[in-house]
């Protein structure tokens, strides 16, 4: 069957495929045509996925991936190039969150934040990159947050992380703009996923980054998706190293 759709042809891999914004992400692609690698820390839960999308009528191969493990991204990457031949689209959404903030973050939890969120988007784009440059027209989408721009008194690590993903998509981007791979960084602000549904649960409305938010509510990841997909796609060529903001304004105080 010939697929069609704003990402007809191309082979995206999307990290962290089962969360909130990574499943919203996958559908959205699905349904606009893209081969998909689907990867999560469990390869039933991957695979789950990728069988689901399967109704959309696109190929969807399923990987288990510990984004912090150099060998795990060799593994799925040679994975990718015996299945698909190629890559297009690299989405890096895969992330943990610790809210401690500096004296209370055990060095532990630290270390372990930074090296899913910060080493897993650093370890992704390195291990892709032949994949990628090799197509000529690829994209990458680096997934910070709103707090790799702001600072919010708290999640010292979360921020070290975001930030970090922030400025390393920039050198990205300049590093491989001459040779066919642009690299942006996406930026959410209280998304209603269940890696923060405990805190948006407990204090609902009074929550107090949807309280400075001007929308005065949280998102929803099919709300990131759009943009997710405005950069794997042809439309957003002369893009690169820019920061897209999703955060019903909180960041425009």
């Amino acid at each position: 069957m010939t697929m069609t759709g704003r990402l007809a042809g191309k082979t995206a891999l999307i990290t962290g495929a089962t969360g909130g914004i990574g499943q919203a992400t996958a559908e959205l692609f699905a349904r606009q045509g893209a081969q998909l690698v689907l990867t999560d820390a469990s390869a039933e839960a991957a695979a789950d996925l990728a069988a689901r999308l399967g109704r959309f009528g696109t190929e969807a191969l399923g990987i288990g991936l510990d984004v912090s493990s150099p060998r795990q991204w060799s593994e799925a990457i040679a994975q990718v190039k015996r299945h698909f031949g190629g890559l297009d689209v690299l989405v890096n959404i895969a992330g943990i969150v610790d809210w401690a903030g500096v004296e209370d973050t055990d060095p532990h939890t630290w270390d372990r934040v930074i090296a899913v969120n910060q080493t897993g988007t650093w370890l992704g784009m390195k291990t892709a990159m032949p994949l990628l440059r090799a197509r000529g027209n690829a994209s990458v989408i680096n997934t910070s947050s709103v707090l790799g721009l702001i600072g919010s008194g708290g999640a010292a690590a979360y921020h070290a992380s975001k930030g970090a993903v922030r400025l390393l998509t920039k050198t990205a981007a300049v590093e491989y703009a001459a040779q066919g791979v642009r690299v942006n960084s996406v930026h959410p602000g209280v998304i209603a996923t269940p890696m923060i549904q405990e805190i948006l649960h407990q204090e609902g409305d009074q929550q107090p980054d949807i309280v400075r938010t001007p929308m005065r509510r949280a998102g929803r990841p099919e709300e990131i998706a759009p943009m997710m997909l405005f950069l794997a796609s042809d439309e957003s060529s002369y893009v690169t190293g820019a920061e897209f903001v999703v955060d019903g304004g909180l960041t425009a105080h």
